[in-house]
């Protein structure tokens, strides 16, 4: 009996203990469904399955999160701590004024206007000169040489008999003092020869501008001729600053641009003026044109030849919008496309993703930016490279390796397009709800049609609103379903409604927002009468693009008054 009892007992004991087996070999599973991945916080392409070090940094690894795995397959995350010590730092854009400052260098010059060229009204040798030098100061009516002319002597020999016969013959007498009269002898200086009764020997060359000696064409007993320059004579009180303008730089310098200058040889003092002129030839051997700037020399302080350094400031801004500019460090050029880095928080983690920008001008150390970036967005704007590489080891689209994702996204507008849109029945309510939604859209189009930027904001902030005050409970089953996607991609295509600073910002969102809308009149048919889809071939850079109108009359929303018959009748929609 003791021996049947203990058997009993024995085999109790291993059927109840073999039940609990698979229990724990069930929990066992469940831990290791569980297990924590390792990774390192400097290289997360890097995940193991215990604790460690890092084969590539040598970094202690650290938990990977579950919340990871549901971060953009496109953005590569980061931590805290990893942007510490690889020293990014971010900046959040914004708009501003776009101001070009670009450096010119130049020098002074004479004003050809006021440089003079002295010359003899008589011919002769020259007997006397009273200004012996360069840069010396004459007057007006100065006597600078003195000349003796044979044919002078001559003609007034012949003055002098025509005035013995004056009586009989007065019209010789006339012709002598014409004669010399036409050498710039004056009245009083023929009335002078008559009185003495005998030819003059030397006649005076006078001044006939105030200004400096800046050339001596002469020396003392050198014969002239007559219109023969003597001297060349410049008016200082006035200058010009010619500035050199390289081909590349041309259309940074405009006519009335302001320039702020120094000159090398007056340090501490600083100078404006304003473009007056600017050269239409470029020199061919230097490859520059010149920027003049007229300038007051009352003071003398300039003189010509002295070197000057200028800088001309544009603003690119126009007066009723500003304008994206970012510093030249967030950049990476490729050579055929631009690309930033930008910043997004997930779950209390950094995620970086590689966007595509167009540059505009460059501005120094700044570009502007035309495509690519709104207001508000974070981008890195140092250690751009270093992101791009960790980025490119984790797998991720980077500078040289841009993905997958635009080709995945243009397959997928493919898709779509190619998929028909079905029609779903609503009831009536649900179909009176929707009506301000198309409302609102035409409206919005119709501003773009005018190029009415504030209207087209004021319309797609309506469309908005009118989009979020449709009553979700209208809609049940499929339709509900659908109307959740429509208005998702009304909602993100207005989601930046008020931050587009230009029509062509706007006019980007408007495919997006009109395949909406023409989807919602397809599915739902919400309008009693009739609309029509039209299309363009150009919009949105050759890709096509449609748009909704209650009107066969093509009037081109995404190019406005610049193409407003571009596009035709692509299909009718009727109730």
């Amino acid at each position: 009996m003791v021996g049947i009892l203990f058997i009993g007992l024995l085999l109790g004991w291993m059927v109840f203990g073999g039940s609990e087996t698979p229990k724990e070999e069930h929990d066992h599973s469940e831990v290791e469904g569980a297990e924590t991945i390792w990774t390192c916080s400097m290289h997360p392409q890097i995940q193991m399955k215990e604790p460690g070090q890092c084969p590539l940094c040598g970094m202690d690894l650290i938990p990977l999160e579950a919340n990871e795995s549901a971060m953009d397959p496109n953005a590569f995350q980061m931590t805290e701590d990893a942007m510490k010590l690889a020293n990014i730092q971010t900046m959040v854009v914004g708009s501003k004024d776009a101001n070009k400052k670009l450096a010119l260098n130049g020098k002074v010059q004479i004003d050809e206007r006021k440089l003079y060229t002295q010359s003899s009204h008589i011919s002769g040798r020259i007997e006397k000169l009273n200004v012996n030098f360069t840069g010396e100061k004459v007057s007006r009516g100065q006597t600078l040489a003195m000349v003796y002319s044979p044919e002078l002597v001559t003609a007034q020999e012949e003055l002098l008999q025509a005035n013995r016969i004056k009586e009989s013959q007065p019209e010789l007498f006339e012709a002598a003092k014409q004669k010399l009269s036409n050498w710039k002898i004056g009245a009083t200086t023929i009335n002078k020869i008559i009185s003495n009764n005998k030819p003059i020997q030397q006649f005076p060359i006078t001044a006939d501008v105030s200004g400096i000696i800046t050339a001596k064409k002469v020396d003392l007993g050198n014969y002239v001729g007559q219109g023969m320059p003597i001297y060349e004579i410049a008016d200082l009180s006035s200058l010009w600053v010619l500035f050199d303008v390289y081909e590349t730089d041309m259309s940074w310098v405009k006519v009335g641009n302001k320039i702020n200058y120094t000159v090398q040889s007056l340090p501490g003092e600083t100078f404006e003026g304003a473009v007056s002129f600017i050269d239409p030839l470029i020199n061919p051997q230097t490859r520059v044109a010149s920027a003049r700037v007229e300038v007051k020399n009352s003071e003398n302080k300039l003189k010509p030849e002295m070197f000057v350094s200028g800088v001309v400031s544009n603003n690119l801004s126009t007066s009723t919008s500003k304008d994206i500019v970012i510093p030249k460090t967030a950049v990476m050029w490729t050579g055929e496309r631009s690309v930033v880095y930008v910043k997004s928080m997930t779950a209390n983690k950094v995620s970086f993703k590689l966007r595509e920008v167009l540059l505009g001008a460059s501005l120094g150390d700044a570009y502007l930016i035309k495509e690519g970036l709104l207001e508000d967005d974070e981008i890195v704007v140092r250690g751009t490279f270093t992101v791009d590489a960790a980025s490119q080891l984790a797998g991720k689209p980077s500078m040289m390796n841009p993905g997958s994702e635009a080709m995945s996204s243009s397959n997928e507008t493919e898709t779509s397009k190619k998929k028909e849109t079905k029609s779903i029945s609503v009831n009536q309510k649900a179909k009176d709800a929707l009506k301000p939604v198309i409302s609102e859209y035409m409206s919005l189009s119709d501003a773009l049609v005018n190029d009415d930027l504030a209207a087209a904001k004021k319309a797609g902030n309506k469309l908005l609103k009118a989009v979020e005050g449709v009553n979700m409970g209208l809609f049940t089953g499929e339709s509900h379903t659908v109307w959740m996607d429509l208005s998702g991609n009304l909602k993100k295509g207005l989601e930046h409604v008020n931050h587009f600073s230009s029509l062509d910002d706007f006019r980007k969102s408007l495919g997006q927002i009109s395949d909406a809308v023409i989807n919602l009149e397809i599915t739902f048919k919400p309008n009693k009468g009739t609309l029509y889809v039209m299309h363009c071939p150009m919009a949105n850079s050759n890709k096509g693009g449609d748009w909704l109108s209650t009107s066969k009359e093509v009037k081109n929303p995404y190019y406005g008054q610049a193409m407003l018959t571009c596009g035709e009748v692509s299909k009718e929609l009727k109730e």
